[in-house]
């Protein structure tokens, strides 16, 4: 099912970002809340770069995705170069091969990142929306008239999702979906204590598997 939260949405069932005519995507689906255990599968998928946690988490998706749908194609929203050599892995990407298969749908790297934007946590909503203004270039060509699943693992504000769709979409795209696993609930507005506590753990979260790579290699 999509991401039920009856809070931010109005008579209409539109949140913010549709009724600002901010989203840019036509529709969004995630299969649960970023908090407890689901975030700590992602973390452990993406920061602690367990990638066979892919196969698990887009089972998730294929329970998010309503069997009504229909797509021409899935486009995993992608990383900066820099990012992924980092990392190791676009977690986007791996997830994007997961629902593909499981919807018989054929997976395109249609969109590029052509600006290394720095990190959105601890940003506003303005703040966010302006770190991915402009980062985004589509191929033309294959966009062409298709309905697109875009795939990412979370959905915070929307921004980089609708900086995706609109990219999409001015090379011809005629629909586009987003996917997630997960939705943070931007209604609680974490303090900075928190925001650095959280930052904190992430660093340290990659600091060891920094280390535990080195280990196994020597």
């Amino acid at each position: 099912m999509p991401f039920v939260n009856a809070f931010p949405l109005d008579e209409e069932g539109r949140c913010a970002l549709c009724r600002l005519g901010l989203a840019g995507f036509d529709g969004a689906y995630s299969y649960g809340a970023y908090e407890d255990e689901l975030r700590e599968l992602i973390h452990l998928f993406k920061y602690g770069r367990i990638e066979t946690l892919a196969g698990p988490l887009g089972a998730l998706l294929a329970l998010a995705l309503p069997r009504s749908e229909r797509f021409d194609l899935v486009v995993p929203v992608p990383l900066h170069w820099w990012k992924r050599w980092r990392r190791g892995f676009n977690q986007s990407q791996l997830l994007s091969e997961q629902i593909a298969r499981r919807i018989n749908v054929p997976v395109r790297r249609c969109l590029r990142r052509v600006k290394n934007t720095s990190a959105q946590a601890g940003l506003t909503n303005a703040k966010r929306r302006a770190n991915v203004s402009l980062a985004f270039q589509a191929k033309p060509g294959v966009l062409q008239g298709a309905r697109i699943l875009l795939v990412d693992d979370v959905m915070t504000t929307g921004s980089t999702a609708a900086a995706c769709a609109r990219a999409l979409k001015s090379a011809g795209a005629k629909k586009v979906t987003l996917l997630t696993v997960a939705r943070a609930d931007r209604r609680f507005v974490l303090t900075s204590r928190e925001s650095a506590s959280e930052q904190v753990r992430d660093s340290n979260f990659n600091r060891r598997s920094d280390h535990a790579e080195s280990g196994s290699i020597a």
